[in-house]
């Protein structure tokens, strides 16, 4: 090729260049030819140079091919790395628009071409990227089967080679049918990994029916640790026992209960109530003739004592005065009882709270009772789900002895525990010889929750043993998904599942190449 001028038009570096008398290769039969035919100018874009874009203008030649057997009479000559067939932009400039799509999909795509001065618009980028192919994947020996959300309850199907840790197909819904087609039509598949589905079992069942199928560990674990939630949730009531005692407890009645208006209230009412339950009369009447809501009749019928209807006072939340509280209590025993001074005295230790929360705090000293220190409140369901799931070596000591007076308290959780920890002992030690063992005892917990799970693990239990002790798994396949959700989000969730196949795929390949 010779560069015949160089020069500097409207911001825009301009090259005129014309191609060399050599002899090219027909297309069609790859004898080469030298005759010329005619003349005929492309104009080509190329990557910026110094901040400005770059046109190419350049005159090619179109040459006749003399072969009498080929069927093409003409044909226009390409140079390497510069021209392609109908393509106005350099194979630099291509690539370079391709990468960008690829990478930010439209409108992110765009605003980096124009800063790269490429301007293109968004759809010209997206239109780029479709056109892009996929490159053809070999039939994986190690197939990792996983669901992912679209949209709202749209669900669509991710397939991982396990062994290059590549995305091989993407595609809308988790169906049976359309799994078991690809596995027929990709023959060669010796495991495959999954999680729990009943109907990802019965797509591989149909389309690989030799395969190994692999039930994930991650989602075993998964599936126990949240019926362990579920149990924890229907024991709500035995949860606050995993809070210690407070140091100094309020003042009691009689029963040994602590005697509040509220208390008494509720007393009062639930006398009532039941006092005209017995007549037979309905929760309206009843309602009426007390003067009640019937809401609030219906609740005390219920009732079995009065206790259940008394509304639980959240403990008191931790507040920037806490670490003050033992100072306050041992000034005012030495005699200090001014609110006043008792604020600029810790003022000066570095409380930076209003002096009237101090007022407020030294007011049950003023009527003989303790200063309300603040109580721990119980643990939610979920954590103490966690507190279970965690290995012993690594809970800290809260977690332990909170555990410890709950198990005091709940036998069913402490069961639970046990379960736990002897499938967390298989796990570790990749051994499923105690498995059905295992599974027995799930269903004479008499737990609903891990009966339902004892009764799917034994429908499933070949993919179980498998999951247990093989080295396959679903991890490749978790961080594909969570890779494919982050570039749904960077196009705002309005992508279709073709752009999203074709940027996922080509996203790996192209972190494969750059890492």
């Amino acid at each position: 090729m010779q560069v015949e001028r160089v020069w500097l038009a409207g911001g825009v570096v301009r090259i005129a260049a014309r191609t060399g008398e050599l002899t090219m290769a027909c297309p069609d039969c790859s004898r080469g030819s030298a005759r010329v035919h005619s003349r005929y100018s492309r104009t080509l874009a190329d990557v910026a140079a110094g901040d400005r874009p770059v046109l190419i203008s350049l005159s090619v030649r179109r040459l006749f091919c003399d072969t009498p057997s080929c069927g093409r009479r003409t044909f226009a000559e390409q140079v390497e790395g510069l021209t392609v067939r109908y393509q106005r932009r350099s194979p630099l400039l291509q690539k370079l628009v391709e990468t960008a799509g690829v990478l930010l999909a439209g409108r992110g795509g765009a605003r980096l071409l124009s800063i790269l001065k490429a301007p293109l618009s968004r759809t010209s980028v997206l239109f780029q990227l479709m056109r892009m192919e996929l490159p053809l994947a070999a039939t994986p020996r190690v197939l990792g089967v996983d669901d992912f959300a679209l949209y709202a309850d749209v669900y669509g199907t991710l397939l991982v080679d396990a062994d290059t840790r590549l995305p091989i197909e993407l595609w809308a819904g988790r169906g049976a049918e359309h799994l078991a087609a690809w596995l027929r039509a990709h023959p060669g598949v010796e495991v495959v990994c999954r999680d729990g589905s009943l109907t990802y079992r019965q797509g591989i069942t149909d389309g690989a029916t030799d395969a190994l199928q692999v039930s994930d560990r991650f989602h075993l674990w998964q599936g126990l640790s949240k019926r362990v939630s579920d149990i924890a949730a229907a024991h709500r009531g035995c949860l606050p026992a995993a809070v210690p005692e407070p140091a100094l407890p309020p003042p009691t009645d009689e029963s040994g209960t602590a005697d509040t208006p509220a208390r008494r209230h509720a007393k009062r009412l639930f006398e009532a109530v039941h006092a005209v339950s017995d007549s037979g009369r309905s929760l309206s009447a009843m309602a009426r003739e007390l003067g009640l809501n019937r809401r609030t009749v219906a609740k005390y019928a219920r009732a079995t004592s009065w206790q259940e209807c008394v509304r639980r006072i959240p403990p008191r939340r931790s507040t920037s005065l806490d670490p003050y509280l033992e100072h306050l209590r041992q000034r005012w025993e030495e005699g200090e009882h001014t609110a006043t001074m008792l604020h600029q005295e810790i003022a000066a230790k570095g409380y930076l709270g209003h002096y009237q929360r101090v007022k407020m705090a030294i007011a049950p000293l003023r009527r003989g009772l303790p200063i309300d220190t603040p109580r721990e409140r119980p643990p939610s369901p979920r954590r103490v789900a966690r507190w279970i799931a965690t290995t012993p070596t690594r809970r800290g000591l809260h977690a332990t002895e909170a555990l410890r007076r709950l198990f005091d308290h709940c036998p069913e959780l402490d069961r639970t525990h046990d379960l736990v920890r002897q499938f967390a002992a298989m796990l570790d030690a990749r051994d499923a010889a105690r498995l059905p063992g295992w599974i027995d005892q799930l269903e004479a917990s008499r737990l609903a929750a891990l009966t339902s799970l004892a009764k799917a693990l034994r429908e499933d239990q070949p993919a179980v043993v498998q999951g247990i002790t093989t080295p396959f798994n679903s991890g490749v396949n978790e961080g594909r998904i969570t890779d494919l959700k982050l570039q749904k989000r960077i196009m705002a969730g309005r992508a279709g599942v073709p752009l999203l196949r074709q940027r996922v795929i080509l996203m790996a390949h192209l972190r494969r190449r750059y890492p």
